[in-house]
């Protein structure tokens, strides 16, 4: 019975996030859900009185307050509701992380099984890519997208994402003052990463995951000048040569991208028949019909269906939100509440940065950048607040804080 004590049960919980997300929404939430009820047993039975003085907490807490403000003048509380409650899901788990790192000193097992987890998918990504179907025989709907163990949603891009700059950060702290022969691996192991996200197709998350590599070579401060340039050099050079050395991709990136928006002429067609145009062209039509504090968060649908009916506005474009980030925050929240949330959220993502410059720690740097590339202005995105792209922010988020002493809430108390 020994393995059932409380350190065996939380490294369990925290090392199958991973397997957790890819399995869905609900099993995700269920597991996020039983590490916070644990954490809230051991928070009522201790003296944990300092939490509600620091700094970091209460300011999640004004976001959270917001949250619920959001949710009684949205069009629908119904629909906004769940998800605005449902947010204390992610304090409470930044603060079992930082605890848990905290008492334990040490959270390299459970990394190790994440990248076991990252290795699994990516190789099973790679048979697809490679044989057209992954190791359970799934295939992807979309033409030339990759899905892996998603079956069929083309998520497999923003998944390793979410996971890279952690696995990167890892990496680094453990290889790179080894031999050469470690760096060549680590190197190896982050083009392959790298190279696997662009064959997914998915145009955003390879940008992403190209420009944040970029930045985490370019703020590493364990790299010399010469070995920045070179690996910067060498990231964009792979990239090139994968995009060039695929048909699918070079229409992906270049015909539908980069082409569109130098040529003048194509740029203007591009602009009016471009899916995601129409999108944030909607997004803003609604921003402007409710300016203050928006429609609520998941009301976006709520308003353009009802337009299909009532026609309030000709601009209105029917989906599930404007899938970019800063317009999907303008529609929902308005003037008044994206400035309240963005200027908390960006202040919390940025008040550590010269800690993280300082104190060298590859994984919290890791952490830092994947948060700055869901920042990354005009890139199309999923939906900040889902529960797919929401658990992997404030997983990263939480983890930043969590794996430096000097950020750990409990260690500055």
């Amino acid at each position: 019975m020994k393995f059932f004590n409380l350190q065996n049960i939380y490294i369990f919980l925290f090392s199958i996030i991973p397997i957790t997300i890819i399995i869905g929404a609900s099993v995700s939430l269920i597991n996020i859900l039983f590490l916070c009820l644990i954490f809230l047993f051991y928070f009522l039975n201790e003296k944990n009185s300092f939490i509600f003085k620091n700094q970091t907490v209460i300011l999640l807490v004004c976001i959270y307050s917001y949250l619920i403000f959001n949710s009684f003048i949205s069009v629908d509380f119904a629909k906004s509701a769940p998800r605005n409650f449902g947010f204390l899901r992610f304090i409470l788990f930044f603060l079992v992380l930082n605890f848990f790192i905290y008492k334990y000193k040490s959270i390299n097992n459970i990394l190790v099984i994440w990248f076991i987890t990252i290795f699994v998918l990516l190789f099973d990504s790679y048979i697809e890519i490679i044989f057209g179907k992954n190791l359970l025989g799934y295939g992807s709907l979309y033409k030339d997208r990759v899905v892996s163990f998603f079956k069929d949603e083309p998520i497999v891009g923003g998944y390793l994402n979410g996971f890279l700059f952690i696995i990167i950060g890892y990496l680094f702290h453990k290889f790179f003052n080894k031999e050469f022969k470690y760096k060549i691996l680590l190197f190896l192991i982050i083009i392959s990463l790298i190279t696997c996200i662009l064959l997914t197709g998915e145009r955003s998350n390879g940008i992403k995951a190209v420009f944040g590599t970029l930045l985490f070579f370019l703020l590493n401060q364990k790299i010399d000048l010469r070995n920045k340039i070179i690996s910067i050099v060498t990231v964009i050079g792979f990239a090139f040569i994968i995009i060039l050395n695929s048909d699918y991709l070079k229409v992906r990136y270049g015909n539908q991208l980069f082409s569109q928006i130098i040529d003048k002429d194509q740029r203007e067609n591009y602009i009016e028949g471009n899916l995601y145009f129409k999108l944030y062209k909607s997004g803003y039509a609604v921003f402007k019909d409710y300016p203050i504090f928006g429609v609520g968060n998941k009301n976006y649908r709520v308003v353009t269906s009802n337009n299909i009916i009532e026609k309030v506005n000709d601009d209105y474009f029917v989906s599930t939100h404007p899938h970019q980030f800063y317009f999907e925050v303008l529609s929902e929240h308005g003037l008044v509440g994206s400035l309240i949330f963005l200027s908390l959220l960006f202040y919390l993502v940025f008040k550590n940065l010269k800690i993280i410059i300082l104190t060298r720690n590859d994984l919290q740097l890791g952490c830092f950048i994947y948060l700055v590339i869901n920042f990354l202005p005009f890139i199309p995105s999923g939906s900040f607040f889902g529960d797919f792209n929401a658990t992997l922010f404030w997983l990263n988020f939480s983890l930043m804080y969590a794996c430096n002493p000097k950020t750990n809430i409990y260690t500055n108390r």
